[in-house]
Order: structure tokens, then sequence, then C-alpha cells
């Protein structure tokens, strides 16, 4: 299921086994190198550690309650998983990062993503675009197979290429043939006379 990453921002996250709340996720622990959600930095009065995290693999599925997990045994400390650590201590933040494209034109700043709850992967970013230009356009969608790079300062994209412009009716007379009017002898109307 398609859905956007604030949605997932302070869900409850519920244990199978207990049936009650265990936390409230906080915010995501993104790898900037493939844009997955490795885990959710959770917050709540039942912790014992803090930071705790939920390991998006551990989510069973995500519904109307919220997360779902088997136990609070699935709740980590930052030194259980190394990968995990060593990302959380990136301190990466997708949201409000700046977008450009290849030839350093500005074109906005991270507003949301859309992810894939099967395998929490960002789909997709909305860019928002600057205080002018958001005035006469709209928000940008960019997928993640336009993304070229992404450095502490920006994300940089691939530029859409730009045809130019073919005149509307010097497209539409190219399209059709008239019969009548071909240059061949034989198709033309003084053939049929003979």
């Amino acid at each position: 299921m398609l859905l956007l990453g604030s949605r997932l921002i302070h869900t409850p996250v519920m244990s199978l086994q207990t049936g009650t709340r265990l936390a409230h996720t906080a915010k995501p622990v993104i790898d900037p190198s493939n844009l997955k959600i490795l885990a959710y930095e959770v917050d709540g009065p039942l912790l014992s550690e803090r930071p705790a995290f939920i390991r998006t693999v551990d989510i069973r599925e995500y519904g109307r309650l919220g997360m779902i997990i088997d136990s609070n045994d699935e709740l980590i400390g930052l030194d259980d998983v190394i990968k995990i650590k060593s990302t959380y201590q990136l301190n990466f933040s997708l949201v409000g990062l700046q977008v450009i494209d290849e030839h350093k034109r500005k074109l906005g700043k991270v507003d949301d993503y859309t992810l894939d709850t099967n395998d929490f992967v960002i789909q997709q970013l909305n860019v928002r675009r600057g205080f002018i230009k958001g005035i006469t356009d709209t928000g940008l969608l960019i997928n993640r197979s336009q993304i070229i790079e992404i450095n502490n300062t920006a994300i940089i994209v691939r530029s859409p290429s730009v045809k130019s412009a073919e005149p509307v009716m010097q497209a539409i007379r190219g399209e059709f043939v008239n019969p009548f009017r071909s240059p061949s002898p034989h198709a033309g109307p003084e053939t049929m006379k003979k």
C-alpha cells in the first residue's frame, strides 16, 4: 500500500500479544543510499530504553489501529543493530532537504514523500516550490528513478527532457494523405478517366 510518510508519524505501535499500545512513532530512520526506512524511532511512557526503535521488518501490518508488532520484545535500543545505529547517527532528514536538477536549478524542498508499506522504500518525493513559484505553480512529484544523487545539502534529480513544440497544424497536415491529390500519375483522377 502506498502512503504519505507524514501519515506514519505519531502512529500508535500496538502489541499483538497484549493488544495494548506500546508507543508511538516519532521519526523515521532513512538510509540515504537507497531511500529505505530501516526503523522508526518510537516514544512512549512504557519504554525502558531511550532512544528506542521499531525495525520496519518487525512490523506485521499497518492498519486503522496503527503499526502492529508481535510484542514489546520487538522494540530495540540504539546499540542493538549496527546498521540502524550508523544510519541514525547520520541524522539524515529527508523532509526539508533542497531539491535541484542536474543543471543546478532549484526546484524546491521536500515537503513529504510516498512510501510502499510492503518494503518501506520511498517511491516519490513531494516537492514544495519556493514562495514565488508557489504562487503560479503547484508542487512537484519526483519519482525515485529521477534521483541522481543525495548528499548532505540537496537531492539532485534528472531534469525532464523538453522537446521543442512543433506547430499543431504542421503536425496534423503531415499525418493525412489525400489520395486524390497524389503526385503519382497512376493514382490521380486523370488516370481514372482513361
